[in-house]
């Protein structure tokens, strides 16, 4: 062999050798450049499940806030109404799908329950929350036969601002893992002891972390083969973890506080190693063809820079895809919002029109009441001066007394028709029912008495108070009564009879002698009415303004018909927390 035949093989040899090197790096930065681009992606997608994740378990949470003061709740902590708890919870959960609902005191004692609770909720860590006055969550293995489950716990306040009770909602994970389970990419939810909790691959449940360095193992079990590497700043996991997870994988993770357990991605990376591999080859074949091959190289490069194009076009457009729905989402909240002031302004305005309206029926009443102590002021003030004449003072000062009574009686009147007109924006607060009463029988009494209706009401021999507004439930009593009197225009007898229940909660019945209710279970819906179609006597929304007031007071009304004919209308209030006597007197 001649030296140029060894020098050639020599040259040859270190071209190789440089193609090759130069190859292997270019390989190298390649597949981290792709592994960037397919971070970016996994990134949005690992968003994506954990925030599907959290916002399943947000209704429960909702849930659990909203219903811990359920009135039906409240009244299982003193004893009463158990069978109406448990249904209620039961149709909780039979419409949200929650694995159980328990609501219990706060010694950890179940009042009620619909479904699988814990088993021992006074060593529960979230019960122990929620008993503090906070929401407690949790999450492990709660159910009965030792289901995956996340735990929510809703403190229930009594009225002295201690925590009297706390609901459960305990959510099954496996329902919630149903719809995304052999999605893409595979994803798992670690818990603080590093176990995985929550996956789209079940066969990677409860795999611990390793006792050194990344990556999981099964429990009991043989560790599979496993290696992490660290390639341009990213982790890359070669794994052997059965057929439906890639043998390598890119390794993204996101901390979810909220959930308390933090979000893991498995991104396959073999489409970045396709593209790296591509790209050394064809550095490879340029190197090694030179210039023959320049055109087929430059096609070839170009259609690379096409695909990272159309790869990073691919991310932008998630991203903007994700950056709109988010926008769209706060602009529908935004205009939610705008919607419920709306409607609470259109729920005023129909409340003042029912009192105008009200107020409109009794107006001639009203008129008369004032007419005829005006005509006895009159009367009276003329016989004064004709004894002040005859040198009568005693008859004139007895005149005069008879004058500064009917005038505090006008006072009066006024005074409460002033009180039932105006514009309400008074929160709950005590209020004697029995004074509400004889104010809404003061305003009602002219209209009443026109109408040759007698009302029957004994007053208890002490105030009774309720949680409520006075002029608001002046107005329901006012309507009810109303209603009667037309009720009765045909009937024979036409009584009302009017009584007050101290229990608690405090129940005032108001019931008359007409022909009674046809449809009870409708006589509440907006503008349904008995009257005559064209009747110009209300458009059917008195009884449901009233609906609506009791129900803002947290109380109920019912309708219903009373054996011997005639309807009866019963008001359940809250009964108001006892004060001191002087307060309660005054």
């Amino acid at each position: 062999m001649t030296a140029e035949s060894r020098l050639r093989i020599v040259v040859i040899a270190l071209f190789l050798a440089a193609v090759a090197i130069c190859a292997a790096g270019l390989w190298r930065y390649g597949y981290g450049q792709a592994l960037h681009q397919l971070e970016k992606q996994g990134r949005a997608d690992l968003a994506l499940a954990s925030d599907r994740f959290t916002g399943q378990l947000r209704r429960y949470q909702e849930l659990a806030v909203l219903m811990a003061e359920h009135p039906t709740l409240a009244r299982v902590s003193a004893g009463r109404d158990a069978q109406a708890a448990r249904a209620l919870l039961l149709e909780a959960a039979d419409k949200t799908g929650a694995m159980g609902l328990a609501y219990a005191d706060a010694s950890g004692r179940i009042l009620a329950q619909a479904g699988d609770t814990p088993r021992d909720l006074a060593q529960n860590e979230a019960f122990i929350r929620a008993t503090q006055g906070a929401l407690g969550v949790g999450y492990g293995r709660l159910g009965r036969q030792g289901q995956r489950a996340y735990i929510y716990a809703a403190p229930a306040f009594a009225a002295d601002g201690l925590v009297r009770a706390a609901l459960i909602v305990l959510v099954d994970i496996a329902e919630l893992e149903w719809d995304w389970i052999g999605g893409q990419p595979p994803v798992f939810f670690t818990e603080q002891e590093e176990q995985i909790f929550v996956s789209n691959r079940s066969e990677l449940l409860f795999w611990q972390a390793r006792d050194a360095g990344p990556g999981y193992r099964p429990q009991g079990m043989p560790a599979p083969d496993f290696t992490a590497h660290d390639i341009a700043g990213h982790e890359v996991w070669q794994m052997d973890w059965g057929d439906y997870l890639p043998k390598r994988a890119l390794h993204l993770t996101q901390n979810l506080p909220v959930i308390g357990m933090t979000g893991h991605a498995l991104i396959d990376v073999a489409p970045a190693r396709r593209l790296a591999v591509l790209q050394s080859l064809m550095f490879a074949v340029i190197c090694l063809a030179f210039g023959a091959v320049i055109l087929q190289i430059t096609e070839r490069r170009r259609t690379l820079a096409r695909a990272n194009a159309q790869l990073e076009q691919r991310v932008t457009e998630r991203t903007y895809e994700l950056t709109t729905t988010n926008r769209a989402l706060r602009r529908e909240i935004h205009e939610r919002h705008e919607a419920e002031a709306a409607l609470k302004k259109a729920q005023d305005d129909l409340v003042q029109a029912g009192k105008l309206s009200a107020l409109g029926q009794i107006s001639a009443g009203i008129s008369h009441e004032l007419n005829q102590p005006l005509m006895a002021i009159r009367q009276f003030a003329d016989n004064g001066a004709q004894f002040l004449d005859r040198d009568k003072p005693e008859k004139a000062s007895e005149n005069l007394g008879r004058i500064s009574a009917l005038a505090a009686r006008m006072a009066r009147i006024i005074r409460n028709l002033r009180a039932f007109a105006k514009q309400e924006s008074e929160p709950v607060a005590r209020v004697d029912i029995v004074t509400v009463i004889e104010q809404a029988l003061e305003l009602s009494g002219a209209r009443l008495k026109s109408d040759g209706v007698t009302v029957h009401w004994t007053p208890p021999d002490a105030p009774v108070y309720v949680m409520g507004g006075e002029v608001r439930l002046g107005q329901v009593l006012i309507n009810l009564m109303s209603n009667a009197a037309d009720a009765m225009s045909h009937s024979p007898t036409k009584e009302i009879t009017l009584t007050v229940d101290a229990a608690n909660p405090v129940i005032v019945e108001v019931r008359d002698t007409g022909p009674g209710i046809d449809e009870p279970e409708k006589i509440f819906d907006p503008f349904y009415s008995t009257k005559e179609v064209g009747s110009t006597e209300g458009m059917g929304l008195g009884l449901s303004i009233s609906y609506g007031l009791v129900q803002s007071f947290g109380g109920d009304i019912k309708g219903r018909n009373a054996p011997d004919g005639g309807a009866i209308f019963r008001i359940e209030l809250e009964r108001a927390p006892r004060t001191s006597p002087a307060k309660d007197a005054a």
